[in-house]
């Protein structure tokens, strides 16, 4: 299926009081569903933690208080999370010899490019979807990065 096909479809399902809309053509199909007020999505990834050895005892009561209080290891930061709509392959500018297009600390407005996704031979811009200034880029550059990825934090 065609990738303006598909930026069409979810078009129609952010104008429309449609949750959920799936189209299929031939072997191909594509599904896409609203989630609450977020941006819809084509289907939700759970991935389960990876099972942590038993401790062999118990932490003591202050003990597991002061990590329930301390923010989980990956937490991301406070602000909009901006997550990847597609599987491709994350760069952070146009090419290698231009610099990024968004740094740390950099305020940006609605639709500036932060950077680009490689699908299916395309360069896919990813653009800001809020204003603010960029607190994180959870991306790196070069590398693969998979759909409802989180790429960058704006507060």
């Amino acid at each position: 299926m065609d990738l303006r096909k598909i930026k069409k479809l979810i078009d129609l399902l952010e104008e429309s009081n449609l949750t959920e809309i799936e189209i299929r053509e031939g072997e191909e199909s594509v599904r896409l569903s609203r989630a609450g007020t977020a941006a819809p999505v084509a289907a939700q990834i759970a991935y389960a933690p990876a099972p942590s050895p038993a401790p062999a005892a118990a932490p003591s009561a202050p003990a597991a208080a002061a990590e329930a209080a301390a923010p989980k290891a990956g937490a991301l930061p406070e602000g909009h999370v901006l997550r990847s709509p597609m599987v491709g392959t994350f760069y952070a500018a146009a090419s290698p010899d231009k610099p990024p297009f968004v740094t740390v600390g950099q305020a940006v407005k609605v639709g500036d490019t932060l950077a680009i996704i490689e699908a299916m031979k395309m360069f896919n811009p990813i653009e800001a979807e809020v204003a603010g200034t960029v607190t994180a880029i959870l991306a790196k550059d070069g590398q693969p990065v998979e759909f409802d990825e989180p790429l960058f934090v704006i507060a």
